[in-house]
């Protein structure tokens, strides 16, 4: 397939541009990894000039066009001056005369400053290869600190790189940037976007440990930064402090594969424990009630998708009871069932167990202990869902009940089920 390059050039447009690939590709190449979409950059034309060649125009802040051959974007080299607060408050002069080197200036790490030319020369004004190889995170100039969401891109990065440090010059900016309030400028759209993306890499923590580092954390998601110094009962949490639990169990879930939903569910499952009155404490009387509401508080401002805020709700009211379930009985376990809506939506109960176990098992020298609900709860529920509810009804409605005592009728034949399961497990 021939190049875009070349395709314009058999066209014979008077401007054909010099086209880069940039950002996260390149890096992603130079550190061996797989490939991910390109994004190219056109230097030395016009947006009239692409059209003329039949590109796509799709930018609606900047100039973006669709390559009408390969389908991949292209945007036109430009540079950016700010001139009001927050990560939209720039304009932007996309033209002919702008460099290569002037749009790279404009990125924001020097790890995503390079580019690469199609005949695979690199260009690297900002020293992004060193700082490959060196394992480091550092903002290409000072107006790193005008676009409030490099410092949640960084810190997602972060994450994903998690034998990388952050350069002290970019933690400083870092500061600089929640001090001077452009942190609080971000919207919820982009804050989840960052957010999700950081929770499924193979180390969230260190997207928190950056957040909290440079204060970003406490504008954000206050009610998870004051969880750091809440004590916790050590012969259950042998690692003391909350805060430091979540983290473990945010990196469990990433060593478990969890999805999206888990991962949120755990991020927010004891939110409650950072308002539990300080005469109660190491104790969290009552936190699962509390914990249930904040999250649902939490997922609202940052608009966090409804999947992700349904598990959430029942993993946070419901995670104790998970974890002490191999004390209860048939009767208290379909309660159980049902309180989590089980029977109907077993799939989901799969997260909630997924979900638990991240918690059990996210504890200092715990990681590694079995967890028993995952193993004991599932038969047990697929004996509750084995109960042939149409033929309870039908006898029950022959023996003359009706509405609720039909209902309860299916109860009893599930709490029976269970029962049995019970006895022959042993």
């Amino acid at each position: 397939m021939k190049s875009p390059t070349e395709k314009a050039a058999e066209a014979g447009a008077a401007a054909a541009p010099r086209l880069y690939v940039v950002g996260g590709a390149v890096r992603d190449a130079l550190l061996g990894l797989p490939a991910s979409d390109r994004d190219w950059v056109a230097v030395g034309t016009t947006p009239q000039a692409l059209l003329d060649q039949g590109y796509r125009a799709v930018g609606k802040d900047f100039p973006v066009f669709i390559h009408p051959d390969t389908g991949e974007e292209v945007a036109l080299a430009r540079t950016e001056r700010k001139s009001g607060p927050g990560y939209r408050g720039f304009e932007v002069q996309a033209a002919p005369g702008v460099t290569l080197e002037e749009d790279l200036q404009r990125r924001d790490l020097t790890i995503n400053a390079i580019a690469q030319a199609e005949d695979g020369t690199l260009t690297d004004p900002f020293g992004g290869q060193k700082d490959l190889q060196d394992r480091v995170l550092r903002h290409v100039s000072p107006a790193f600190v005008e676009d409030p969401v490099r410092l949640l891109r960084l810190a997602r990065l972060a994450a994903r790189f998690a034998d990388f440090s952050v350069a002290p010059e970019t933690a400083a900016l870092l500061r600089q940037m929640v001090h001077d309030g452009e942190v609080d400028t971000l919207v919820a759209e982009r804050v989840w976007q960052e957010l999700s993306r950081g929770l499924m890499t193979a180390q969230p923590s260190r997207m928190f440990d950056v957040l909290r580092g440079c204060g970003a954390l406490q504008r954000l998601l206050p009610e998870l930064d004051r969880l750091w110094g809440v004590p916790q009962r050590p012969e259950h949490h042998p690692e003391v402090d909350t805060g430091v639990h979540m983290m473990l169990v945010m990196d469990r879930a990433a060593t478990l594969n969890a999805p999206l939903p888990v991962r949120w569910a755990c991020l927010v499952h004891d939110l409650g424990k950072g308002t539990t009155p300080a005469d109660m404490l190491p104790r969290h009387h009552g936190h699962e009630q509390r914990s249930a509401r904040m999250a649902k508080a939490v997922g609202q401002r940052l608009r966090v998708p409804a999947d992700c805020q349904d598990l959430a709700d029942v993993v946070a009211r419901e995670h104790g009871n998970v974890h002490r379930s191999g004390e209860l009985g048939a009767r208290a376990l379909v309660r159980l069932f049902e309180r989590c809506d089980a029977v109907r939506r077993p799939q989901r109960f799969d997260a909630l167990l997924l979900a638990c176990q991240c918690d059990a098992q996210g504890r200092t020298g715990l990681r590694d202990r079995p967890y028993a609900p995952a193993s004991r709860l599932p038969p047990l529920l697929q004996a509750a869902l084995s109960v042939d509810t149409a033929a309870v009804a039908a006898a029950a409605a022959a023996r003359g009940a009706q509405g609720p005592a039909i209902g309860e009728a299916i109860h009893q034949a599930r709490i029976s089920a269970v029962e049995s399961a019970l006895a022959q497990a042993g």
